[in-house]
């Protein structure tokens, strides 16, 4: 069953907060999502773009990335961001990797669509338009992660990815580690083909629900949130540690970027984390 509680909270931000109490009780972590409004980019972009490579120049990203660096308290100095291929490569951050893609595309870590930390001196950041945005945070051992899951991240189990190299390089049993599934299309809008269908089924256990419909055209309607809160629960993360966003990139215009609502033409949020200082 998905946590029906909200995990993300509007605020007069260009940005939705991550107000989950297990990510943000205790002050110890900023993160959230952005929101397409509140920036300097023209359309199809406006406002708030966050990514280079769309084709936004790199003076408004600049800008947009300056000014949410502001209003979050996370100096684009701390900011790391990776070049994200649709893979399940996982990468640790550390404090020299700081500011890496925080200013150009060129200037990027690594190919990877996941990273993780233990440094309070590293914003991690990843871009979205539609793909499903996984938030990790292990607080016994102090760990935080992203990860971008499209079709074919989910497909190779990028969240479950995550969980087991927490596991077997830093010790983190599933049992301590909560997730967030954050903004990202919803079932009703996202038809997908046999292929993708096959793709992911291989991923859950035999006896589970299959979180999509066969439509009358023959393709499948996909709810991605539910499926990557299968395969997280499937990899030893307790249920109730999941939390699931109620927010659609696709039915929000005003709220959200989609790549398949504008076909193609558009922007990209930004989900963000990072450790506070003590």
């Amino acid at each position: 069953m998905l946590n029906s509680r909200e995990p993300f909270k509007q605020t007069a931000d260009p940005f939705l907060t991550l107000a989950s109490p297990s990510f943000s009780g205790e002050k110890d972590i900023t993160a959230g999502f952005t929101i397409r409004s509140g920036g300097f980019s023209p359309s199809p972009f406006h406002s708030n773009n966050m990514a280079f490579h769309v084709g936004d120049t790199t003076e408004n990203v600049i800008k947009n990335r300056e000014k949410l660096a502001a209003a979050a308290g996370r100096p684009l100095s701390t900011w790391t961001a990776a070049e994200q291929i649709h893979k399940a490569d996982i990468i640790r951050v550390e404090k020299q990797d700081a500011g890496k893609g925080a200013w150009t595309r060129e200037g990027r870590i690594a190919e990877a669509d996941g990273m993780y930390t233990q440094s309070p001196d590293v914003t991690l950041v990843s871009f979205y338009a539609d793909c499903v945005p996984l938030y990790f945070h292990a607080p016994r051992k102090g760990l935080i992660g992203l990860a971008h899951a499209g079709w074919k991240g989910t497909a190779l189990n990028i969240g479950a990815r995550m969980i087991e190299i927490w596991e077997k390089t830093e010790h983190v049993e599933p049992e301590d580690i909560y997730v967030v599934i954050g903004p990202c299309i919803s079932a009703q809008h996202y038809e997908v083909d046999k292929t993708v269908i096959n793709a992911v089924e291989q991923k859950l256990e035999p006896s589970a629900l299959k979180p999509w419909t066969k439509n009358s055209d023959g393709g499948y309607q996909l709810d991605m949130k539910a499926l990557n809160h299968q395969l997280v629960e499937q990899a030893g993360v307790p249920g109730e540690q999941i939390e699931v966003t109620s927010y659609c990139s696709y039915e929000d215009e005003q709220l959200f970027f989609s790549h398949r609502r504008d076909q193609g033409k558009s922007g990209r949020m930004m989900s963000f984390i990072g450790k506070n200082e003590d």
